[in-house]
């Protein structure tokens, strides 16, 4: 049976601090567990006023907040409070109160329960850092995904932007444009599937791959089947890796350029011309890259002119959630591309970058958005 000796051990021992507090705030009794948490005598604190075991912010909070509070309903649940050591070091707590009243319900005594907080403190604070680590982590290798600069031919400007729909994940999402001879350029868009390490050892061997086809063939077909080769033989049908990309040839003809494009199942690009029009360039039927035997990949050609630009993008900008459904579901971004033509490359990726910013958390998906732009006759001419 439980004696009052074993009643006393367990309010004395317990592996929390208890206080009870006078209406005036002077402390009435306290445990053993609780001032040597505090590191004083339990006698050198009897009648000493409770709000001076806080912090000064603390002290405010409890007289502005939680002191109203609880004489307003009696109770406090799972308050975080700091109290002040003998040495004068914090002591953090999460702290749980209740008021005993007489018969006439004139409070008499508060009642208080405190937890120690230090090692919550502790984790809570080796979550963050390792989440800090983490972010920086992802960013610098999403960065070394992502080439440090677009490199077109002299007539013409480009612009890109990336944008991450995780702070600590990375994406897959890739895109280039790069010199293959003295009258040949090549560039590419595209999405791998998944995220994280394992996307993102996809994404370099996708980026390289295609840099390295494209150097001996200049049929975009040829080298999205490259690609689709090299995936399907490095990680095999066990453990299948695959992503959609476009992947284009620039080549100089009169006054502007010739594009010729391959399409894996991603996503058309969108051609915004000089006299305001935009239109898709239709390659329907090309299938994913890495993942199917025979796969079919499907080419178009179109002329860029002066004042024209070629935009390309990932599914993560139409496929963002937005209060209707998804953003493309009714032709937004065809609407966008007629509503901002004609538009230069770096004009085109500011508005498309806002577009991103402005989808706040119904982007789901990283999306990454690219603009090759023929320089107009009055750009050229100054």
């Amino acid at each position: 049976m439980i004696n009052e000796l074993d009643i006393e051990d367990l309010y004395e021992n317990a592996p929390c601090g208890y206080l009870s507090v006078y209406p005036d705030m002077r402390i009435a009794r306290l445990n053993a567990t609780l001032a040597g948490w505090l590191g004083f005598d339990v006698d050198a604190l009897i009648g000493m006023d409770f709000t001076e075991l806080l912090t000064a912010g603390g002290r405010i909070h409890y007289e502005t907040h939680f002191g109203p509070i609880l004489r307003m309903y009696g109770q406090l649940d799972g308050i975080a409070l700091d109290f002040v050591t003998s040495d004068r070091r914090r002591l953090p707590v999460f702290m749980t109160a209740n008021v005993k009243t007489d018969e006439s319900g004139t409070p008499v005594l508060i009642r208080i329960t405190a937890l120690d907080a230090r090692d919550r403190r502790t984790y809570e604070r080796e979550l963050l850092e390792s989440r800090t680590r983490a972010e920086l982590l992802a960013k610098t290798l999403q960065r070394s995904l992502l080439p440090p600069s677009l490199l077109p031919p002299s007539g013409m400007t480009a612009a890109a932007h990336y944008h991450a729909a995780s702070s600590d994940e990375v994406g897959g999402d890739f895109y280039d444009l790069f010199p293959l001879s003295d009258d040949r350029w090549g560039f590419f868009l595209g999405d791998v599937c998944g995220k994280g390490a394992s996307a993102a050892a996809v994404t370099s061997l996708t980026r390289y791959t295609l840099r390295a086809a494209a150097v001996y063939d200049h049929d975009p077909v040829a080298v999205l089947h490259n690609l689709d080769s090299v995936l399907r033989q490095e990680f095999r049908e066990s453990n299948a890796q695959f992503c959609t990309a476009v992947f284009g040839v620039l080549s100089r003809c009169a006054e502007g350029f010739e594009v010729c494009m391959a399409s894996g199942g991603h996503p058309p690009p969108l051609v915004i011309r000089a006299d305001g029009s935009a239109h898709y360039v239709l390659m329907t039927g090309g299938q994913l890259v890495g993942i199917l035997r025979n796969a079919r990949f499907v080419s178009a050609t179109v002329t860029l002119d002066p004042g024209d630009t070629l935009m390309l993008y990932t599914d993560g900008l139409t496929e963002a959630r937005v209060d209707t459904g998804r953003y493309d579901d009714d032709g937004a971004l065809l609407d966008f591309a007629s509503e901002h033509a004609p538009a230069a490359p770096a004009v085109l990726i500011d508005h498309l970058r806002k577009l991103l910013d402005s989808f706040g958390d119904g982007l789901v998906d990283d999306a990454a958005v690219m603009a090759l732009g023929v320089s107009s006759v009055e750009s050229s001419a100054r």
